[in-house]
């Protein structure tokens, strides 16, 4: 049988809108955090290992993430029990710098399930590295969160952003799934 592995990158307050003073919040947020909930209670329930991936930045003048803030801290929805790993990166690849591989390897974990946010950022680093690292990778896109981007005075609609990061990631790199699909995923 395949080992799995839930992975919530980065469901992290600052990405709230529906916390007051977010420094980042990114639209449909709070319903990607209520997919993730799910996910994490049904992989509570199977005994699946649950790694929480935490985004940390480096200095006081960062624009989110600031170290010591509430913003930085993982969000009441998805929070940790004393049992689940969490893990602190300063990086958008959940991999660098960090022991996520060890903590995957030590568990003989083989397919990892990753949800959280951003997509475009973290959530696309860690799923390309992951498969880079010979792990099966499944994402529930819809706990999943973009953010709205502009590049060249082209502004790029965060629902517009999330589908054209999923697209290459189904096509190349990983299974892509409503939560409510890799719910039987998370089974160990």
């Amino acid at each position: 049988m395949t080992r799995s592995a839930l992975l919530l990158i980065d469901i992290q307050n600052d990405y709230f809108p529906s916390i007051e003073n977010s420094r980042m919040p990114l639209p449909d947020m709070d319903e990607a955090a209520a997919r993730a909930a799910g996910l994490l209670s049904a992989a509570r329930s199977n005994g699946t290992t649950v790694i929480h991936v935490k985004h940390v930045m480096t200095s006081d003048a960062a624009p989110f993430f600031r170290p010591g803030t509430p913003g930085a801290d993982l969000h009441d929805s998805v929070k940790p029990s004393i049992s689940e790993t969490v893990i602190e990166k300063t990086r958008p690849n959940s991999f660098v710098g960090t022991d996520l591989e060890d903590c995957l390897r030590r568990e003989q974990i083989e397919r990892v399930i990753m949800c959280g946010a951003m997509s475009q950022m973290c959530v696309d680093a860690t799923v390309r590295a992951a498969v880079d690292l010979g792990f099966a990778v499944m994402v529930a896109h819809d706990a999943c969160a973009a953010a709205n981007v502009e590049h060249n005075g082209v502004s790029v609609p965060s629902h517009m952003v999330h589908a054209s990061i999923m697209a290459p990631l189904a096509a190349s790199y990983a299974n892509v799934q409503l939560a409510s699909e890799c719910l039987s995923g998370a089974q160990n």
